[in-house]
């Protein structure tokens, strides 16, 4: 029978052949065999053998299957046609996108090179680090979108305007900013970090037995360097070593003062990427929970808050803390060991030093315990970074230019040591520090308002920002004071600087809030005043009407229209009038 000998073939044939014998009728002739072969049980000639053998055998099937049959085998061989083609295509998609995952594994071996670089990692450390690299870079930043060139950037007729009129806020307030949809923040990442001018390989002293060999070298934790020491390290050269804290040990953070736990150690260490730090000392501030943050940050970007002892204990009294020690975004790091006794000193620590911390992250966004952050941090890293070019970006001050101002200003307001801080200046003043002026231009400032940092992790960064620690290591705690000598030595031997930008956009994207103290304060005032008395409510008496009859009393006439004027002329027009009728009768109302 035709039919159950084509669907036994079925299964032997296969679509490929079937589709090649797909037209011809004739039957091929059989090619001689080229030894006594017993005939196949299923061929129905018993002749051919080989490929010639199985296209008459198909030959055969097709000339005697019937049409049904036929269009049923053209659909599943169309089918399996279908299949194969699409199947081929989404293999060849996963291929084609499979490299530009690639590209961002890039970073983290970059800084991961100087890491090593920097003797930071030990033999157990080297294989920790690696099983980190691998498990957070692989998975997370595949999702990354790929980078792309715009010819015209969507904010680029975005023109400046000053803040609004507000009579209720008359100090500074922020002003409008144009920022990209963290979506296309992302594609406009670059693929590479940005050139370190000159320097390219940054290591860190690290030394086991410390001697102060003068008066105002510093404290144990920075190292105590001395002057000369302190000329070196702005002799900026291809590689170089230099003081950066932590030198009692070659992992900052384990034994070397500003002390963590190993767990938090490990978790900083497993950062990749962008990091987000802030940190309260001395429970000075309230903390503050960042907000409108995409869900793409809040997989992919760190937030990292260090606390002291003191603040945790506060903290813990009235917030609850889960099982990975987060509260909220931030991801709680307590310190120990803390290497100074003034709690805003021991906050310049992570603030500058973040790199250090951080070894593995390509960028970094500093914001103080008071602020809240309420922008993406992609969003900011295109908007300043990315978008200018730049590898270090600062708001400048509101109101001061010039350090000269800004030191009596901090003396006025009991910030510091009045004689520290005029020692500070009189050592700058011999050094060639000057008052800021138009000469200076492009730079606009000398004062930065710092508590916000946005950088990238690069060497010539990683310098500026160690020689910046170094200074208030060695003199105060004030860094505004210290900026702008740092910044113009290292400006005046390489093509680099700090991009200082308004300090009405660095307040369009933290709010600032009061310190600790002052907010407590603030808040007994108010719980002192004593209550408002509750207002007065008159109730109104009914107005009374007069009868109809009043405007024929001529004393209550006159009356009425002394007290009323224009109102009661106005309303008596609106009453009807009364005519006479006629015979002397009654009026009537119209």
């Amino acid at each position: 029978m035709s039919s159950g000998a084509s669907l036994g073939l079925r299964t032997s044939g296969s679509y490929g052949s079937l589709q090649q014998s797909n037209g011809q009728l004739a039957l091929p002739a059989p090619s001689p065999p080229l030894a006594a072969r017993k005939p196949a049980k299923l061929s129905l000639g018993g002749g051919g053998a080989g490929r010639g053998g199985d296209r008459l055998l198909l030959a055969r099937i097709w000339v005697f299957a019937s049409r049904r049959q036929r269009m049923l085998l053209l659909l599943l061989v169309a089918v399996a046609v279908v299949c194969y083609f699409h199947f081929s295509s989404l293999v060849s998609k996963d291929e084609v996108a499979a490299p530009g995952t690639q590209t961002m594994p890039r970073f983290s071996d970059h800084i991961q090179s100087l890491v090593n670089g920097n003797g930071l990692n030990t033999t157990s450390q080297t294989g920790k680090q690696s099983d980190i690299s691998n498990e957070k870079v692989q998975s997370p930043l595949r999702t990354f979108p790929p980078a792309i060139a715009l010819e015209h950037h969507p904010c680029e007729n975005f023109s400046f305007s000053p803040p609004p009129v507000d009579r209720k806020r008359t100090g500074p307030r922020p002003c409008p900013v144009c920022y990209m949809p963290v979506e296309q923040a992302l594609a406009l990442m670059p693929r590479v970090p940005t050139a370190s001018p000159i320097l390219q390989s940054l290591n860190y002293l690290s030394e086991d037995h410390l001697v102060l060999k003068e008066s105002n070298s510093g404290s144990l934790f920075g190292g105590y360097p001395s002057l000369e020491q302190r000329d070196m390290s702005y002799d900026i050269k291809d590689s170089m070593t230099i003081h950066c804290g932590f030198v009692r040990g070659k992992i900052p953070g384990l034994n070397t003062g500003f002390d963590v736990d190993e767990a938090d150690l490990y978790e900083m260490r497993k950062c990749h990427g962008t990091v987000v730090a802030s940190a309260i000392f001395g429970n000075y501030d309230i903390m503050q929970q960042p907000e409108n943050i995409s869900e793409f940050s809040k997989d992919t970007v760190c937030f990292f808050m260090f606390l002291d002892e003191e603040t945790e204990a506060a903290i813990m009294n009235t917030t609850t803390v889960d099982n990975m020690k987060r509260i909220g975004l931030w991801r709680v790091v307590v310190v120990h060991n803390l290497p100074y006794s003034d709690a805003r000193r021991n906050g310049k620590v992570p603030k500058l030093l973040l790199h250090r911390l951080f070894p593995n992250v390509r960028y970094s966004l500093w914001i103080d315990g008071k602020l809240k952050l309420v922008k993406d941090p992609y969003q900011l890293l295109e908007r300043f970074l990315w978008r200018k070019n730049v590898s270090f970006a600062i708001s400048r001050h509101y109101r001061r230019f010039d350090v000269f101002e800004e030191a009596e200003a901090n003396k006025a307001g009991g910030k510091y040591d009045n004689a520290s801080i005029d020692n500070q200046i009189e050592f700058y003043k011999r050094e060639g520090l000057t008052h800021y002026s138009s000469a200076k231009l492009p730079i606009t400032s000398d004062v930065p308002e710092g508590c916000v940092i946005i950088r990238e992790n690069i060497p010539i960064t990683n310098l500026f920002t160690c020689l910046w620690f170094n200074e208030v290591d060695r003199f105060t705690s004030r860094d505004q004071i210290s900026f702008s000598t740092v910044r113009d030595k290292i400006r005046s031997r390489v093509n680099w600087t700090a991009d200082m930008f308004l300090d009405c956009e660095r307040r369009d994207f933290v709010v600032q809030a009061y310190h600790r103290e002052l907010m407590e304060q603030r808040l007994a005032a108010l719980r002192s005043q004593p209550p408002p008395p509750p207002p007065v409510v008159r109730a109104q008496q009914p107005r009374k009407m007069l009868p109809d009859n009043a405007a024929k009393e001529p004393g209550r006439a006159s009356a009425t229209k002394k007290s009323s004027g224009k109102r009661s002329r106005k309303s008596s027009s609106k009453r009807p009038r009364r005519t006479k009728g006629a015979g002397g009768k009654d009026p009537i109302r119209l």
